[in-house]
């Protein structure tokens, strides 16, 4: 999809407090199969500090709950993919910091200047990394929260509903499940370069007992480590 030159607000939900410092809102997207579904994470950071993965354009209501979460300081645009509403939310927030994996800088480039590709966001329970495997083109990001850690990643892994009829057909034999996670085959092809760094990595998550995992399409996973690890063995 073509990237927003202006605050475009498309369909998207209320923002759901998951945690004491972690907040989400699903947004929906026309794609040429059916319709999909996409997720910002907003991080309550120490210092009254508010870091936004994926961001999404949401209506005025949407817009002031966030903001009185606190203050919108740093901007974490996961992949290329993922910068729709980049260049609008700087626009609307000037101050934002902008961080992007070094392997996406490119096209990410293309519509908003990048701060950084690494950063240390401030605040001891939240942790953003490359995801191995990707040629540092995807970021990860983990949470702990009062109840335990969630970890976010963004194309990595789908979670798409179970489409009926020729919608079902046309996702699944392009990887995308429907009805369970999976690293889509589209999405490999794009995104992961060593199938080992990866797996490898999906394993290392999986011991890490993970409360949920949010993926920026579909619905969160609530059972972690079986996921992770049946991922890896896929």
């Amino acid at each position: 999809m073509k990237p927003h030159d202006t605050w475009k607000v498309l369909p998207h939900g209320e923002l759901e407090q998951l945690a004491d410092n972690l907040y989400t809102v699903v947004g929906k997207l026309r794609m040429p199969l059916a319709e999909t579904t996409r997720r910002m994470t907003i991080v309550k950071l120490a210092g009254n500090r508010l870091a936004i993965y994926s961001a999404i354009a949401l209506d005025e209501a949407r817009m002031a709950q966030l903001e009185a979460l606190g203050k919108p300081t740093f901007m974490i645009v996961p992949s290329a993919i993922h910068r729709i509403d980049a260049a609008p939310w700087k626009k609307r927030y000037p101050q934002l910091e902008v961080i992007a994996p070094a392997g996406a800088t490119d096209k990410i480039g293309e519509v908003v200047e990048i701060d950084a590709t690494a950063i240390d966001l401030g605040d001891p329970h939240v942790k953003l990394d490359v995801v191995p495997g990707t040629k540092r083109r995807e970021l990860a990001m983990i949470v702990e929260t009062s109840t335990g850690r969630t970890l976010v990643v963004n194309d990595l892994i789908f979670n798409m509903p179970a489409y009926k009829g020729i919608v079902r057909l046309g996702l699944k034999l392009l990887g995308f499940g429907p009805g369970h996670p999976t690293v889509p085959k589209l999405v490999k092809r794009k995104l992961v370069d060593n199938d080992d760094d990866v797996r490898a990595q999906l394993r290392a998550w999986a011991a890490d007992n993970f409360e949920r995992i949010l993926v920026s399409h579909g619905a969160p996973i609530n059972n972690p480590r079986e996921t992770l690890l049946d991922l890896a063995a896929a």
